[in-house]
């Protein structure tokens, strides 16, 4: 969970600004670049152009081709690239232009990234940050709204860190850049520009592996990350009154924070998880199956997963019915406190 020595951190940063999220991740990656010189960022049009969610605009300028590469339409060659940056001492941030593009890099982030240390028996470390926005609900077309997680939170050696608010964004940033090892750092674009939040202008850093309990509650425990964190606490809020909901935010789900997570259902005994991936091996049944090794005499309720369908993600009018949404939600959470 959030610690006292982490809002002291904050505090020591400074001043403070109203940003959006996408705003956050730019305002962390220039607050890294000024105060390290091995920082760089590289991708697909993050240069002169900005990135497609404008998330690089005005770095180009201000650090120059040097430090923010645009690089060829080529996700293998990125991230490979990358990974021979982090091995000899730079600390690349690599964007994908959306996670759905990430496939082919897969081979060079989970059979060299995520391996360079062991490979190297500590000779090396890969302190490589990939960058992806993720998620649906934007009326994207196909391959542009994965949540494909899972599939790096199952590869030993990786970090997967998953913000929901602006102020999380840069600090989670900042510490995946710092980090000696690959971080998979997933930006979820459906809240790119939903809302603002006061964020320092100085450096800080929100621990990876720490979650955060977004709204505490009494009656169930619901643990969800990324864009689903803000449909889940207007569930909550709709659910007041009925069912005292406390809503979990992960923030990362590799490693997880298992503290956390046994800390709330110990004292709910009910729980759900809300995650916009497909239900078939998605994290959720992770979080059940650790429920049931570390607390299962103070379960009262089968574990309710509200997730996405086993489908690809569809097009435009089926999307909205895809994604979790508050109304699911609350039906999920009433049948486990109904049980």
């Amino acid at each position: 969970m959030a610690t006292e020595q982490q809002t002291q951190t904050a505090d020591d940063a400074g001043e403070t600004e109203n940003l959006t999220l996408v705003q956050a991740v730019r305002d962390g990656l220039a607050t890294e670049m000024r105060r390290d010189d091995s920082v760089l960022v590289m991708g697909e049009d993050v240069g002169k152009n900005g990135g497609v969610f404008r998330a690089t605009e005005g770095l180009y300028d201000e650090f120059g081709e040097d430090r923010v590469i645009d690089t060829p339409l080529a996700e293998s060659g990125i991230a490979g690239t990358a990974v021979g940056m982090a091995a000899y001492g730079l600390r690349p941030v690599a964007e994908m232009q959306f996670l759905g593009f990430i496939y082919p890099a897969f081979d060079q982030i989970v059979s060299h990234a995520a391996r360079l240390r062991t490979r190297s028996r500590g000779r090396y470390t890969c302190p490589l940050v990939v960058r992806a926005p993720y998620g649906g609900g934007i009326r994207a077309p196909e391959h542009h709204s994965e949540s494909s997680e899972a599939m790096f939170a199952h590869q030993p050696g990786l970090n997967v860190v998953i913000p929901s608010t602006p102020y999380d964004t840069k600090g989670l940033l900042t510490s995946a850049i710092r980090s000696p090892d690959p971080v998979i750092f997933l930006e979820p674009k459906l809240i790119y520009r939903a809302f603002r939040e006061e964020v320092p202008d100085g450096s800080y850093e929100v621990p990876i592996g720490e979650a955060a309990v977004r709204r505490e509650g009494e009656d169930i425990s619901v643990f969800t990350w990324g864009a689903m964190a803000r449909q889940t606490l207007e569930a909550a809020e709709q659910l007041e009154g009925e069912i005292d909901v406390e809503v979990v935010d992960l923030r990362t789900i590799s490693p997880l924070d298992v503290d956390t997570i046994v800390d709330s259902f110990t004292k709910t005994g009910r729980a759900a998880v809300v995650h916009e991936a497909p239900k078939t091996g998605g994290l959720a049944a992770e979080i059940t199956a650790t429920i049931q090794e570390e607390a299962l005499l103070y379960q009262e309720a089968p574990v309710e997963r509200i997730t996405g369908f086993d489908t690809p993600f569809p097009l435009y009018a089926l999307e909205d019915y895809y994604l979790p949404e508050p109304a699911r939600i609350v039906d999920g959470i009433r049948d486990a406190v109904d049980f």
